[in-house]
């Protein structure tokens, strides 16, 4: 046994999320430099994420080619809406019933749920064909006396609907007379107006709808066409995909040019902050030229942005990822690897939350259900900063590392450890296993040789141990199934050895 006497603790919480914009001498010990698969956790720490299970066992139909991705997927009435080639479907989770066809062109959907006279309503735009409407049992298209063509973006707000990205004028937003979709008689209150830049996105936020392009925003207040005003919030920014734009922790979260910008209303009425929020992150969005097939979710009851970086030519475990959740201390970021959505949604029913995703597969899937991502294994990976327990000239002998983490179900991971920022002439011990079977081992809390998890306190793993350096990263890497952890922090037990 090893003389534990002179032993020194280091412990740190994990707090922080992913920063790649430090150096290791300025990096906090709880924070990451590593994060993929995991989340900041709404209790603390980092959580190894949920996966994803199919919605309905059948693909999508396709119109002419199995590679036609699914253009929108949206929840509505206990049903998912799914476009996918020159059709409209609708499943329950037990076959799909087409509701439209014959929408040639049509690209990626933007889509509204609304109720002007107490029945539901959900409407959408494909930028190539006219704009639809379906109640639940009926589709009807805006093809009334005025109505714009093809546009690609609808929203509706104070009880109006607006309308733009036509291809024959996409500087142009129409809007209709209050309480319809599709009256555009001026002298009933339509109208329309122009902004200096093509329309990439619009969102309603408070009282205010908001308009952007690519490189400006603008704020349209008033009721209706009375009292409208427009004005320009700036000129210097826009957004560069309208799918990235979304009401986040009451805030409206969208991408910039220079990664995740929100628009926050300030104390001061009328008054508008313009904020880069993905800092820590930012290396994550340089070289993203290509931002057509970004979508975004949000999750809210983990307060957690996603975006994902999808592209019909990259492959489902290429696909990366951001992460965005909000937390009291700010913002806190990680990674995913292995959710490739080609269109997504977020809607609350009868209490429960639905996360929609569609495939570049034909498939629609719910997301935040099962511990895979569809029968595939997901690779959760941390890695700790480079950690010299507050002096980078002392050598230390490593003994033993515990681990605080809460287990939901089995475990089956790895511990690294690495020495010196790993430099390629310092030995690497062989990773320790770490799995919920030592958690049987401290608490002897199974029963018929199966451990019980969720117990009011954190388990405590001891890991001996074996090493020296003047510096240590951890790393946690699961290599198996296993049901979603919360990592929640370390302590390394040293002695002291010589100083550089």
């Amino acid at each position: 046994m090893p003389d534990s006497s002179g032993l020194q603790p280091y412990l740190f919480p994990l707090t922080g999320g992913l920063h790649l914009d430090r150096s290791a001498f300025a990096i906090e010990p709880g924070m990451a430099l590593e994060l993929e698969n995991f989340e900041p956790d709404t209790s603390g720490g980092y959580r190894r994420i949920n996966g994803y299970n199919k919605w309905d066992s059948d693909v999508v139909p396709f119109t002419t080619a199995p590679t036609e991705p699914v253009l929108m997927s949206a929840f509505f009435q206990g049903h998912v809406i799914a476009a996918r080639g020159e059709s409209i479907y609708k499943s329950s989770g037990s076959g799909w019933t087409s509701i439209d066809s014959g929408r040639t062109g049509a690209k990626r959907y933007s889509f509204i749920r609304f109720n002007f006279t107490g029945s539901e309503i959900i409407a959408f735009a494909d930028g190539a064909n006219q704009a639809s409407y379906w109640d639940g049992t009926t589709f009807s298209d805006v093809n009334t006396s005025g109505a714009p063509s093809d546009p690609h973006y609808i929203q509706v707000h104070k009880n109006t609907g607006f309308y733009a990205g036509m291809s024959a004028n996409p500087n142009e937003i129409v809007y209709t007379a209050p309480l319809t979709l599709d009256d555009f008689n001026v002298a009933n209150g339509a109208g329309s107006f122009v902004i200096d830049s093509a329309v990439t996105g619009m969102i309603g936020f408070r009282e205010s709808l908001y308009i952007f392009s690519s490189s400006r925003i603008y704020e349209l207040v008033g009721s209706s066409a009375a009292d409208y005003q427009l004005k320009p919030v700036t000129r210097e920014i826009g957004c560069r995909n309208g799918w990235t734009i979304k009401e986040f922790a009451g805030d409206v979260v969208f991408l910039g040019p220079d990664g995740l910008r929100t628009i926050a209303g300030t104390a001061k009425i009328g008054d508008v902050d313009l904020g880069t929020i993905s800092k820590p992150v930012q290396r994550l969005f340089q070289g993203k030229e290509d931002v057509d097939d970004f979508t975004s979710i949000i999750i809210p009851n983990k307060t957690q942005y996603r975006i994902f970086f999808g592209k019909e030519d990259v492959l489902r475990e290429n696909t990366e990822g951001v992460i965005c959740s909000r937390k009291a201390e700010g913002y806190e970021f990680s990674t995913t690897r292995g959710i490739r959505p080609a269109s997504s949604d977020t809607e609350e029913y009868l209490g429960s939350f639905y996360i929609m995703i569609g495939g570049f597969d034909g498939y629609v899937y719910r997301l935040e259900e099962g511990n895979t991502f569809d029968g595939e294994t997901i690779i959760g990976r941390y890695r700790s900063p480079d950690l010299n327990a507050g002096d980078p000239g002392l050598r230390k002998a490593f003994q033993r590392v515990v681990i605080n983490y809460a287990p939901e179900g089995e475990v089956n991971s790895d511990l690294f450890l690495r020495y010196d920022y790993e430099a390629p002439n310092v030995p690497r011990p062989e990773p320790y296993p770490f799995d919920s079977t030592q958690v049987v081992a401290l608490y002897g809390t199974s029963k018929y040789g199966v451990a019980t998890y969720g117990g009011q306190t954190d388990p405590l793993v001891r890991q001996p141990v074996e090493g020296s350096g003047f510096a240590v990263a951890l790393r946690v890497v699961d290599n198996g199934v296993s049901v979603p952890y919360s990592l929640k922090g370390f302590q390394l037990e040293f002695t002291v050895a010589a100083r550089r």
